[in-house]
């Protein structure tokens, strides 16, 4: 198959824009991480037109597909883990092309997990647990069972990434096969909320009580990034002065939410100063020392 599809990735190899090119063939079980093609291109550019572009191939009665990425999208994938099999890709892929090292410079980092990025996918995840976890919650108090129900097994899944991630590890795509190895206690969690025979009630009930101390246990290790970023000036932050903050960006609608879990654990205070408006304040923010 490779041979085939060889004038496909050594015209792209040919151009100095190309820094690596990864090929990817379907496994054998279940997890297809090729997106049901037989075969898939990973095509890294420095410069594109767009941060992502994919063409679709017949060949042999088999079908290919065809990713052209820019570096800096690719980039932002592996940051955020909003495309799981890329990382598999990259680590598992044949390398065909590898521009002075690209790629294997990148595999290296992967393995490596530094601790700086480390802690911004950490703090990414426990963000996005808080949210999940609250709006779960608030349905669960509102008796909307199933909904509380939907958001809880998405608050579950971070908080199992969330487990991966402080291990040194990076979430694959069977995210509870990873987790069932690294915190049983998390896996235990997932199984008893879905083959319990309890009522759903008692069920969430029970999950909302065992995640609350997981969730807390966690909190200064999921915060660690957001406040050694808040803590480089000593003064306090108004909320819109954090949205602007490059290294805050990656909490994107979630940082409202995070924000003020920080301020009911104490991790942050509150200040308050007046405006021309009588009683009314503005609220800022520091990190408590």
């Amino acid at each position: 198959m490779e041979d085939l599809l060889r004038p496909l990735y050594q015209e792209r190899a040919s151009q100095p824009n190309t820094l690596g090119i990864i090929l990817i063939e379907k496994g054998k079980d279940a997890f297809t991480h090729t997106d049901h093609f037989d075969l898939a291109l990973l095509v890294i550019v420095k410069e594109a037109e767009k941060n992502v572009f994919i063409k679709h191939y017949d060949y042999n009665k088999n079908k290919a597909t065809l990713y052209t990425v820019k570096e800096s999208q690719l980039k932002e994938w592996l940051l955020f883990g909003s495309n799981r099999k890329i990382v598999d890709w990259i680590i598992n892929g044949k390398v065909l092309f590898d521009r002075n090292e690209y790629i294997t410079d990148l595999r290296n980092k992967l393995h490596e997990f530094p601790a700086v990025e480390r802690q911004i996918k950490m703090g990414i995840e426990f963000a996005k647990l808080i949210r999940r976890y609250q709006d779960g919650k608030a349905f669960f108090n509102a008796n909307q069972h199933l909904d509380a129900y939907n958001y809880v097994i998405h608050a579950l899944h971070h908080l199992a990434r969330l487990a991966i991630i402080e291990n040194g590890f990076h979430p694959e795509i069977t995210v509870w096969t990873q987790v069932k190895q690294i915190d049983p206690q998390i896996y235990k969690l997932y199984i008893e909320l879905l083959e319990s025979e309890e009522t759903l009630e008692k069920r969430l009930e029970l999950l909302f009580l065992a995640s609350e101390f997981l969730i807390h246990s966690r909190a200064k290790r999921g915060a660690n990034h957001i406040l050694n970023v808040l803590s480089q000036r000593s003064g306090s932050w108004t909320f819109g002065e954090m949205m602007e903050i490059p290294e805050l960006k990656v909490y994107s609608v979630d940082l409202e939410v995070y924000l003020e879990f920080l301020v009911d654990k104490h991790f942050i205070s509150v200040e308050k100063l007046e405006t021309k408006g009588k009683g009314i304040y503005h609220r800022t923010y520091s990190v408590n020392k």
